[in-house]
């Protein structure tokens, strides 16, 4: 079983809670900000990179309950842009920490298939290590055809980075003229963000006492249930993710009046467009709708698949630096095994490791020892 993917036996007040919660809503969408890692690592006297290892372990835990309470998607805000700003040391672990994670994922695609996890990455991969990069690149194509559940993991994320990086796609669309100023509608805008293929969370929890979003999905909580508590991230339990869900049922009816509103205004924002389409351009008549919507989705339509192209970049660098290291790993197993001279004399064998590239001097320094040795 993969360390992703771990299964518990629920104690019956457990299971009962469980039971009562799902005869409710149930958000569809759990967003996570895992706050606390450091403070809980310096309260047991630990080194900061086992507080990240406790937060990754608890990580698996809420994707179980989320199994079991009927939660199909969740978003864990892994790594900020801003804790690039730390020391070099904590950054240096936690990049290697999930280059890690992303082998085991690696290692267990068939365990993940059978489960139907999908990953997603969402942040901007160009701040990532080359290596990390192209993992995060391999795990997305790997799991991209499991429909059962989602897991998507901010790395290198900000919303004001993504929100940034989706109007600029925007502009540079407008420059080239493939959109028009007209087009541009915060439902376009949507379909720009990283996470441009889910829903809007449902629900958002915060740990460790902090009351603040930190830029985390800005855009997509506008209409979210927001849950915050004092304990640390590592030590969240089931009792906590259950109180949570609770909080969430309790205002269900306001968030999802709403998302309905805010459909409701978006429309409206469509329709003012085309009709200033229409006053613009008299001639495109009712065909300004239609018109504007093809360039949509031909827009659309370029920027997933140049998404798609940099993750096939991405997954082939991948093979090649595999390649690479296996290659280097075997030169140096031969190097290693060719540095070795067995010398057979008067006082015995002898096997003395030498580092030695060059096989004729491999053979004089042999033929010395032999001297030496008889």
């Amino acid at each position: 079983m993969s360390s992703w993917l771990v299964t518990e036996k629920r104690s019956w007040p457990e299971w009962l809670a469980l039971q009562v919660l799902k005869v409710g809503p149930i958000p569809k969408h759990l967003a996570l900000i895992m706050d606390g890692n450091r403070r809980y690592a310096k309260l047991h006297e630990q080194e900061t990179f086992h507080g990240h290892i406790a937060g990754f372990k608890t990580l698996t835990y809420v994707l179980a309950w989320c199994r079991d309470l009927g939660i199909t998607e969740v978003t864990s805000y892994a790594l900020s842009i801003e804790n690039f700003k730390r020391s070099k040391e904590e950054v240096e672990g936690l990049l290697s920490l999930a280059s890690n994670k992303f082998e085991e994922v690696l290692n267990e695609g068939e365990n993940l298939a059978k489960h139907g996890v999908c990953i997603r990455i969402i942040g901007n991969l160009d701040l990532l290590p080359t290596y990390l990069r192209a993992q995060t690149a391999e795990v997305v194509l790997m799991t991209r055809n499991n429909t059962k559940c989602f897991l998507n993991l901010a790395l290198a994320y900000t919303s004001r980075d993504e929100i940034t990086a989706a109007v600029r796609e925007c502009a540079i669309a407008i420059s080239e003229g493939r959109l028009q100023e007209t087009d541009i509608t915060p439902r376009l805008l949507e379909q720009c963000l990283y996470t441009a293929q889910s829903c809007h969370p449902d629900l958002v929890i915060r740990t460790s006492g902090e009351t603040r979003l930190s830029d985390f999905l800005l855009w997509q909580s506008q209409f979210s249930c927001l849950f915050f508590t004092k304990v640390l991230w590592p030590e969240l339990s089931i009792w906590h993710v259950l109180g949570a869900v609770f909080h969430y049922q309790r205002h269900h009816h306001t968030v999802v009046a709403a998302r309905k509103q805010a459909k409701l205004l978006y429309d409206r924002y469509e329709l003012e467009a085309d009709q200033a389409c229409s006053l613009d351009d008299p001639e495109c008549g009712c065909d300004g709708t239609k018109a504007r919507k093809i360039r949509v989705e031909r827009f659309i339509a370029d920027l997933v698949e140049r998404r798609e192209k940099t993750y096939h970049a991405l997954s082939t660098q991948l093979k090649e630096i595999k390649k690479q290291q296996q290659e280097s790993c075997e030169q140096e197993q031969k190097s290693e095994a060719s540095g070795r001279v067995r010398v057979i004399g008067e006082c015995g064998e002898r096997v003395v490791s030498v580092s030695v590239a060059d096989p004729s001097l491999l053979k004089r320094v042999q033929q010395r020892m032999l001297l030496e040795a008889n």
